[in-house]
């Protein structure tokens, strides 16, 4: 067993090893869920295997050598539509087509908004309380969508909202209520995944907004707007970070470009205590942008090591990029992870389950190596 990295204060910052969340299906469970979805099993006999599989992940997480486990986004099919569609108003559809990547197309799926939306319940409060009761000594991470994909990606009935305004006061309450319920149930860690900044960094994601009728300056103080009001009610001992990223289906990408148009939005316009960040290739640009860094609570999380395919990156190809990072950010503020989850969708990425987890211990032996 790999030799966890001694725990940091939890409100202070990410862990030095740290991941994005979501894991590749195993076999068996993919399995029970067409098993359900014919009528061969039944909903709680799924939700058994659902939970043996997720007891078993996290066991390989801590193995792994990771201090913060997740249910690896196991029960949900989408990393961020199942979890919206859990809201009054909010429900999952089928669509006349999926989400353009390069060079592939999801499942035609989606949200709509068909009423008012708000917190009464909701059934993924179930689904981190399992997920605490098996962490044991580890942290129990739970990862949600940001309220700036419903805004962006959902389909709105006419005649629910007279105006933008009304929309946003009752999404931010929504979410100000789902991370409460979450606190009350033993929640520490929360991350915040939103993959719609990516549609501001490059010009030709500018031109697409443009072309829509909305302007991109604009957006881009709405959606720190929408992070910043959801989660100002937060308790203070409840770590919020954020993961941005350009797309992550089967291995593919939705869109390219570095940060450097909303760094200072980003970088210090944001209330979040961390930031996981996508910086596995090109696509993402330089470093430069972390010079908007402003607070030294802030802690910025290194994407370095891909989660799209299984080869290893050299390790002293990592440690020199570290290096580069502290020319911006002071090394005590910087973490490691891989650049984004192995399984944004239930499909997954193209590695195997084994490659997978030597990524896991990859990131874990350069953060040893960088930081004890």
């Amino acid at each position: 067993m790999t030799k966890p990295i001694a725990e940091q204060t939890l409100t202070k910052a990410p862990f030095k090893a740290d991941h994005v969340g979501s894991f590749l299906r195993p076999e068996r469970l993919k399995q029970a869920r067409l098993q359900r979805e014919t009528g061969d099993i039944t909903a709680e006999e799924l939700r058994t295997i659902e939970d043996e599989e997720i007891t078993k992940l996290v066991e390989k997480q801590k193995e792994a050598g990771l201090n913060s486990v997740t249910d690896g986004e196991f029960r949900r099919k989408w990393w961020h539509f199942d979890f919206l569609s859990g809201f009054d108003g909010v429900e999952f559809f089928e669509t006349d087509k999926g989400l353009q990547f390069n060079g592939v197309v999801t499942k035609a799926h989606g949200i709509r908004v068909t009423g008012k939306i708000g917190f009464s319940d909701h059934y993924m409060i179930e689904h981190f309380k399992f997920l605490k009761s098996i962490a044991g000594d580890a942290v129990a991470k739970f990862t949600i969508p940001s309220p700036n994909m419903l805004i962006h990606r959902a389909t709105f009935e006419e005649g629910i909202y007279a105006n933008d305004e009304e929309l946003f006061d009752d999404l931010v309450t929504a979410y100000q209520d789902v991370i409460q319920a979450l606190y009350d149930e033993g929640c520490r860690y929360l991350q915040i995944d939103d993959t719609s900044w990516a549609s501001f960094l490059s010009e030709e994601g500018r031109e697409t907004l443009k072309a829509k009728g909305q302007n991109p300056d604009k957006l881009v103080q709405l959606s720190a707007r929408a992070i910043n009001e959801s989660i100002a009610k937060r308790p203070a001992d409840l770590l919020v970070t954020m993961h941005i990223c350009r797309g992550n289906f089967k291995s593919t990408y939705f869109s390219s470009g570095g940060y450097e148009d909303v760094s200072e939005t980003i970088f210090g316009g944001l209330d979040v205590d961390g930031l996981f960040l996508e910086f596995d290739d090109e696509r993402s640009g330089s470093f430069e942008p972390l010079r908007h860094v402003n607070r030294p609570d802030l802690f910025v999380v290194l994407g370095l090591i891909t989660s799209k395919f299984g080869e290893l990156e050299a390790p002293e190809l990592l440690k020199a990029r570290i290096a580069e990072a502290t020319k911006y950010v002071p090394l005590d503020q910087l973490c490691l992870s891989p650049q984004c989850g192995f399984a944004s969708t239930e499909e997954g990425n193209q590695l195997t389950e084994e490659q997978q987890w030597e990524k896991v211990r990859h990131v874990v032996t350069i953060a040893q190596d960088v930081w004890q």
